[in-house]
């Protein structure tokens, strides 16, 4: 057991882009000792906060899976600072494609996947001879992985299983007593993980959507890549985290509601013993009639604006798990741009669609 700390980095520095300056912070020595000594950190990056530790350390890695009860083969991503130690993690060329996303998109949330080299332990990629690699672009993440000089193996820093924490107060709901320190960065701005994604010939297959769309990479590579989401397959080695297992689900029942059940799901007799929160977009909360409806409500947010809504998804589900209610319904969102990786969230999270 730890005495986990809770350490905040002042806002101005992260608002500033002040990656200097926040290397040299008190809070950011403490978190690289700690790395460099072989334990794990929680540190906030654009999309979640993620739980690091030194990639290439096993020892180190395992205390990241014992922390989240996370399943020994659901690889890791490898977070990294700068070129050079992609290249240390690699045995591959970069093809020109890569180079091309690499540019537009690192630093970012973009994970690709490469052959990984010697160096890299199997327990960080669940034995698989590929390796995950993202730079992130939030400043204390950068900073952090600057001060230690090491790649950091960081997935969300959530108990597995549960809402991924977009801010430091639900990484110690789920890990106090089980890290030693908690880098509070405020909330993370994207709000679901990374895109990963794998090229083959003249393919690149999304393995998971993220804070990069689909139609971002469409954009960027032209017309001679095809470009296909895979992230619905089912496997029994994933080469991407959020491939084989149950995630981001709150400890409440969730179900999704498809748009065109939105008008009679209030009459239905289903429900009238439970007790419900509805989560719906503005648009149907601005439609439906509440004062025939009894039941509790949460706005979820635009569907014209995606990115709000997927900033604030795990938040409004981990706040719902804290009021006792039997079931949490959430309406669905356009699968298109972000709502994709929202989509992709939320039926991994839910028992059933109606």
């Amino acid at each position: 057991m730890y005495n986990t700390e809770v350490l905040k980095i002042d806002d101005n520095l992260i608002k500033e882009n002040r990656i200097s300056d926040i290397k040299d912070t008190v809070v950011i020595k403490k978190a690289a000792d700690l790395i460099k000594k072989g334990e794990v950190v929680a540190f906030p990056t654009e999309t979640v906060y993620g739980l690091g530790a030194n990639a290439l350390n096993s020892s180190a890695v395992k205390k990241i899976f014992k922390a989240k009860g996370r399943p020994s083969d659901n690889p890791l991503i490898a977070h990294i600072s700068n070129k050079k130690q992609l290249s240390n993690l690699i045995n591959a060329d970069i093809p020109e494609v890569v180079e091309r996303l690499i540019s537009e998109f690192w630093p970012g949330p973009l994970t690709i996947i490469f052959n990984k080299s010697k160096i890299v332990p199997d327990i960080t990629t669940a034995s698989l001879d590929t390796v995950a690699v993202r730079m992130p672009s939030h400043p204390v993440a950068l900073a952090l992985i600057e001060k230690v000089q090491l790649p950091l193996a960081a997935p969300s820093a959530n108990s597995s299983g549960l809402p991924s924490p977009t801010k430091a107060e639900h990484v110690y709901n789920d890990l106090n007593g089980k890290v030693p320190l908690i880098v509070d960065g405020g909330i993370c701005n994207i709000g679901v993980e990374s895109t990963v994604i794998e090229i083959k010939a003249n393919q690149v297959n999304i393995l998971r959507p993220g804070g990069i769309t689909k139609e971002m990479i469409i954009n960027r590579v032209g017309k001679a890549f095809k470009v296909i989401s895979e992230h619905d397959k089912k496997v029994d080695n994933p080469k991407s985290p959020g491939m084989k297992y149950k995630h981001y689900s709150p400890q409440t029942p969730l179900w999704i509601v498809k748009k065109s059940s939105i008008n009679n799901i209030f009459s239905d007799n289903k429900l009238a013993n439970r007790k419900t929160l509805f989560i719906l977009t503005k648009e149907t909360v601005d439609n439906v009639n509440l004062k025939e409806v009894d039941v509790d409500i949460e706005n979820m947010g635009s569907i014209n604006d995606l990115n709000y809504i997927a900033k604030h998804l795990f938040n409004l589900l981990r706040d719902a798990d804290k009021k006792d209610y039997d079931l949490i319904l959430i309406e669905e969102v356009p699968d298109r741009d972000i709502g994709e990786a929202v989509m992709n969230r939320l039926k991994k999270a839910a028992l059933k669609i109606i």
